[in-house]
């Protein structure tokens, strides 16, 4: 049994190496803001637009604290902001999990965001001096979250099968 949890920021990779690790170890994924989507029958802009962003927060905080207590094996990807948010991060030191950040740099970070910033509300509409402020502040607001996490896997230059090789190298 093993309970992974897969944190960073947005592009890091979260979404994509959950899914290639559940397929290299039969273990199942999942997606928290997924999670959150079908309880709520709304997408995420949705819940921030209809309730703001401390009502979606707690919410969030709720539906990742009953899935850790409710399962036993599993790998589960967070939204960017969620170890910042409600002692989230705190989750990721609690014995049993196996937390993992996703770690890219900000250059790494622009090139993955770069052709995917129209399916991201919040780089939308930014040019890309705006896009690197924005990328390079949210990385150092959240770096004391992120660096809870129990290991760090450096994703810059990677292929998905490499970065999924580094954290089965975490479950032995």
């Amino acid at each position: 049994m093993h309970k992974i949890i897969l944190i960073g920021y947005m592009g890091s990779g979260k979404s994509t190496i959950g899914k290639l690790l559940s397929q290299k170890t039969s273990i199942p994924a999942f997606d928290l803001d997924q999670i959150i989507e079908e309880a709520t029958q709304k997408t995420i802009p949705e819940l921030f637009s209809e309730s703001g962003e401390i009502k979606f927060r707690k919410l969030e905080h709720e539906k990742l604290k009953s899935f850790i207590a409710e399962n036993d094996n599993y790998i589960l990807s967070l939204g960017g902001g969620a170890p910042c948010y409600a002692n989230n991060h705190e989750f990721l030191q609690l014995d049993g999990i196996i937390s993992v950040y996703l770690k890219a740099s900000i250059k790494e970070l622009l090139a993955r965001l770069e052709n995917e910033r129209h399916n991201r509300p919040l780089l939308a509409g930014l040019n890309d001096e705006e896009v690197e402020e924005f990328v390079a502040k949210h990385l150092f607001d959240r770096s004391y979250f992120y660096h809870q996490a129990k290991h760090i896997v450096s994703v810059d230059g990677k292929n998905p099968d490499a970065i999924v090789n580094e954290i089965k190298g975490l479950l032995a």
